[in-house]
């Protein structure tokens, strides 16, 4: 049971679309290539805020603040 874990920051409006999208391609894309069965296939879309995740020792609420 093939197990995906999408991570994104919480910003720009992620629609329901576009995570069903996200959702239905990665399925495909590990049924494609390594023809694993779609029924048995989790994919998970962590939403992450921007304080929570970090590059090079900054936030990327900082990084942006800072137009990086």
């Amino acid at each position: 049971m093939p197990y995906v874990n999408i991570k994104i920051t919480r910003e720009g409006g992620v629609t329901a679309e576009q995570k069903a999208r996200l959702i239905a391609g990665a399925t495909e894309l590990l049924r494609e290539v390594l023809g694993k069965n779609p029924l048995t296939t989790v994919v998970v879309i962590d939403e992450v805020d921007t304080d929570n995740w970090g590059i090079g020792g900054e936030s990327i609420t900082q990084r942006r603040n800072q137009g990086k």
